[in-house]
């Protein structure tokens, strides 16, 4: 086959949160928050990434700063279509061949949101497609060996899914993936301030919150950060205190069904991968299972072993990455 001189092959990790590109040869390339400005009136994209982020709650009535996926799937089809074209280009700029694309989704997903995927990275310039599901791409990025026949579990929190498999043989022997995980923990926060303090904030002071004094176990030393929201009785903005133990209160529930899922996908998976598991432990990957303590509840709840993956936020892009490698093996199977 006439392979020189061919398009990159790039890998995305499509989050619903972060977007997160890998070209290989080059490693991760571009890591942006997944938020689009579209102008209403025209329909064009104002801003993609960290400066459409910024724009979030804060633009006039004619722009809208939106995250085009929901729950790790399209919930906009022509928005994503147009965040992966900026991103594609940004990366690759002008190509004379277009790139293979491989790109990670959530190991539940139907067969019409696959088929979404695919489309909208064939209409942004890509000249092939390749799925992986995250856990496996997660699993590869953490350095599990994945092809061995042995059970390795792996829990990948993002932004808007939580994804549960057990790997063994290189694909997924058991697995879950519920809509509970970064963006779930946000909106706590936020019902749980409105509630207690009579005080609306919006999804980046709770995001704020979470990551500087979030947790799901109690902490040794109380710790406490400043708000501010609108008082929702004198409609006026008004400064609070917020401490730790607060965050516990709120985060607790959506922690604890994740930990039920983990629980769930045990009690499916067979004997002797169980007893792999329980002496190998259990393999926490993405930018949620840092929220203080999660480790610590999981492990308690089920009495096995858990570690955090080294640079956890980029795990599933890394995956993908040491994926593209075999991608002409992959072309060959078709």
């Amino acid at each position: 086959m006439f392979k020189f001189g061919f398009g990159q092959d790039v890998g995305i990790d499509l989050g619903t949160a972060t977007v997160i590109v890998y070209v290989k040869g080059k490693g991760i390339v571009l890591r942006e928050p997944s938020v689009v400005a579209v102008d209403n009136n025209s329909g064009e994209v104002l801003a993609v990434g960290g400066e459409a982020r910024r724009m979030l709650g804060r633009t006039p009535g004619n722009i809208i700063a939106t995250r085009p996926l929901r729950e790790g799937v399209i919930s906009d089809y022509t928005v994503t279509e147009k965040m992966l074209k900026y991103f594609i280009n940004k990366v690759c700029g002008k190509f004379v061949f277009s790139p293979r694309i491989m790109i990670c989704i959530p190991s539940q997903v139907t067969e019409v949101e696959k088929k979404a995927v695919i489309d909208a990275a064939m209409q942004a310039g890509a000249r092939k497609v390749f799925l992986i599901e995250e856990p496996i791409a997660a699993a590869i990025g953490a350095g599990i060996d994945i092809a061995k026949p042995c059970g390795n579990m792996v829990v990948d929190i993002g932004g808007g899914t939580t994804d549960i498999a057990v790997i063994s043989l290189g694909g997924s022997v058991v697995s879950s993936s519920l809509k509970v995980a970064g963006d779930k923990f946000d909106e706590a926060i936020v019902k749980y301030i409105k509630k207690k303090h009579n005080i609306a904030i919006g999804e980046r002071t709770a995001e704020d919150l979470k990551v500087n004094i979030g947790c799901v176990y109690p902490k040794i030393q109380d710790m406490e950060m400043d708000i501010r929201g609108r008082d929702l009785i004198t409609g006026l903005p008004k400064t609070i205190t917020v401490h730790s133990s607060e965050m516990l209160e709120a985060l607790i529930e959506p922690a604890m069904m994740i930990v039920d899922a983990v629980h769930g996908v045990l009690e499916r998976t067979p004997p002797e991968l169980a007893a792999d598991i329980s002496d190998k432990g259990i393999y926490m990957t993405g930018g949620g299972c840092l929220i203080d303590g999660l480790d610590r509840l999981l492990q308690e709840k089920t009495g096995i072993n858990v570690m955090i993956a080294q640079d956890t936020v980029s795990c599933v892009a890394l995956g993908t990455g040491k994926a593209l490698e075999n991608l002409d093996v992959l072309e060959g199977k078709r």
